[in-house]
């Protein structure tokens, strides 16, 4: 039988193994280096989107309280400009009264304030800052004409001496008995709440 290795070749033959397992070794490396560097870049590519998207959130965040203090600023200047902040002056809103009264050509007008109380608001809802007080005030309007009562409502709740949402109002027709007389034809009775707020004591 023929040799077809000779020794020496057989030692040839193995240095060629060797370069080719140091060889596979060396692919085999740089192709898990290549995954690890892969995989890092997407983890990090991952992470560098996430800490981008939560940036945009809390920017987003800061508008919305930038625009809520703004919005609460107008909200608190109109309050401010209503005398929602002032106290209750009972003689002032007499002298209001008194003057729409001849504004407005009132022939006859009952009023009573009640004692002031704490407003309850919609689902017992409370702010922190300021207490919502609330005094009801009943009226009884006599006038020649129904316009001169509405117009007399409308100006007191247009009043920046306070705020005077109305809670009802009933109109009706007063039977005179000569068409001549200057007599009141129509009465009203009217209830407003005078709404006030107090800034809370801070201990």
């Amino acid at each position: 039988m023929k040799q077809v290795y000779s020794a020496e070749g057989m030692r040839r033959l193995r240095i060629a193994w060797v370069i080719l397992a140091v060889a596979f070794a060396t692919s085999a490396v740089l192709v898990g280096a290549t995954h690890w560097f892969l995989e890092k870049e997407r983890r990090d590519a991952g992470s560098s989107n996430k800490r981008l998207q939560e940036a945009r959130t809390r920017v987003e965040n800061i508008r919305r309280e930038r625009d809520s203090l703004q919005q609460s600023e107008e909200v608190f200047r109109t309050l401010l400009a209503r005398g929602l902040m002032q106290p209750e002056r009972r003689l002032d809103l007499v002298e209001l009264v008194n003057g729409l009264r001849a504004q407005h050509q009132i022939l006859a007008l009952d009023y009573e304030i009640s004692p002031q109380r704490p407003l309850q608001l919609a689902g017992g809802r409370a702010f922190p800052a300021v207490d919502i007080l609330a005094s009801r005030v009943s009226l009884r309007v006599r006038a020649l004409h129904e316009g001169d009562v509405l117009a007399f409502i409308d100006s007191l709740g247009a009043s920046r001496q306070g705020f005077y949402p109305v809670d009802r109002c009933v109109l009706r027709r007063l039977e005179v008995a000569s068409p001549d007389a200057l007599l009141p034809r129509v009465e009203a009775d009217c209830t407003l709440e005078w709404i006030t707020m107090k800034e809370k004591r801070v201990a």
